[in-house]
């Protein structure tokens, strides 16, 4: 025997559903009008701008066209159109002199396979790379490349090879100026703000490594504000651009570039043993030591003679845990004195080991990078207005920075 269930449709719940099947085709409909009525929009918009010329808005519509290939053309993207807006300007600069200078270890990769000719000549050769900030021929590039050079020549893109002059070279921020002499005026590169550069933005390197010119690289900025003990070069003074486009020996001294081809950075420096870790010097500090060492040939490096770091939870308790620690931190941040030069501004001012910094000209500092902004801002004989935390108490002391002794920049 068999048995029939028997199922019915409530009338409200079929209601229901073609309700809902309305609703989702009045949506759909709505959409398809709405790009009908943009695309009709642009063409009314070409024809309009013609005058109603056919042949007009036949042009007008094929250069959308063109726009639009030329966006996903395989062969077009920002890298070669940045390259192709500086490379007239990025130069190869050729050094030799004498055996006996002392060049940085770290900096040694950098003359570009630096290479000792037989050893009757006594004579030592290397390339480095460098760009035109001026017309009239100026160039700038590393310290280090040209550093107690004998001969300098610079090779550009066209051809030429031209002989140089160092103007001015300052080894503590490692920026170099050479001049040459030109029939007519000389590429230059165009300057961005390397204040705004951030993490995670395109970062393109140019230089001559090893002597194979207009080589590019492509990365990103992958940190800022580097200090130069982190980079394993501690004499000199600077905060660093860190990037992972590959630099490699003889990019000393070109362009970092930004995605419009701008300069944003100055190559300097690798650290031996590890891959994608290169280092920049910020164009915004090396356009203003060139323009000293341009002016004057020599550069004003103020300084108050102490060791200091920036303070966190963590960076607390590492040295308040510290077995041979001499000095117990309270606070949290600011910039904590590690030592005091002897005899220096920061001394005479009565600047302690174990004070940390709260502020300087009434401005808040937290980083250690800020202290040497101000520092160079009010430079030497200028005042400092310290207000400083001393065993629970503020004290407020005036510093006034010195020149950074022993600095030799010709």
């Amino acid at each position: 025997m068999s048995r029939f269930v028997e199922t019915s449709v409530s009338p409200y719940s079929s209601q229901k559903t073609k309700e809902i099947q309305l609703t989702d085709l009045q949506r759909l409909l709505q959409n398809l009008l709405t790009y009908i009525l943009i695309l009709l929009l642009s063409v009314s918009l070409v024809l309009f701008s013609g005058w109603f010329s056919p042949a007009y808005a036949y042009r007008g519509l094929a250069s959308i066209g063109s726009t639009l290939i030329a966006q996903i053309d395989p062969e077009s993207n920002f890298v070669t159109e940045a390259v192709e807006k500086v490379e007239s300007a990025v130069v190869q600069v050729n050094v030799s002199r004498t055996l006996g200078g002392d060049v940085p270890d770290v900096l040694k990769p950098f003359l570009g396979g630096a290479r000792a000719v037989p050893p009757s000549a006594q004579i030592l050769r290397g390339i480095g790379s460098g760009f035109v900030i001026d017309p009239a021929g100026l160039i700038l590039t590393n310290a280090h490349v040209v550093d107690e050079a004998d001969t300098v020549t610079v090779s550009f893109q066209d051809g030429r090879i031209l002989t140089g002059k160092v103007l001015g070279k300052d080894p503590v921020t490692d920026v170099a100026v050479i001049e040459v002499q030109a029939e007519n005026k000389l590429p230059t590169v165009v300057m961005s703000d390397s204040d705004k550069v951030r993490q995670g933005q395109w970062a393109i390197a140019i230089g001559n490594p090893l002597g194979l010119q207009e080589t590019v690289t492509v990365g990103v900025i992958s940190g800022t504000e580097r200090s130069s003990i982190d980079i394993g070069i501690p004499d000199k003074r600077i905060g660093f651009i860190q990037t992972d486009a590959a630099i490699n020996p003889g990019n000393s001294g070109g362009p970092l570039l930004n995605a419009k081809g701008e300069v944003i950075g100055i190559n300097t420096a690798i650290l031996r043993g590890a891959q994608g870790l290169g280092f920049a010097i910020p164009i915004n500090a090396a356009a203003a030591i060139a323009q000293q060492l341009i002016t004057t040939g020599k550069v004003e490096h103020p300084y108050i003679g102490i060791q200091m770091v920036t303070l966190n939870p963590q960076v607390k308790q590492q040295i308040n845990n510290a077995p041979n620690s001499k000095i117990q931190v309270e606070d949290d941040q600011g910039i904590l004195v590690v030592e005091v030069g002897r005899g220096s501004p920061a001394a005479k001012a009565g600047l302690r080991p174990g004070d940390v910094i709260s502020a300087i000209n009434n401005q808040p500092v937290t980083k250690a990078n800020i202290v040497q902004r101000l520092l160079d801002k009010v430079g030497v004989g200028g005042n400092l207005q310290m207000d400083v935390r001393r065993n629970g108490q503020i004290v407020a002391l005036t510093v006034q920075p010195e020149q950074l002794p022993n600095i030799q920049t010709r």
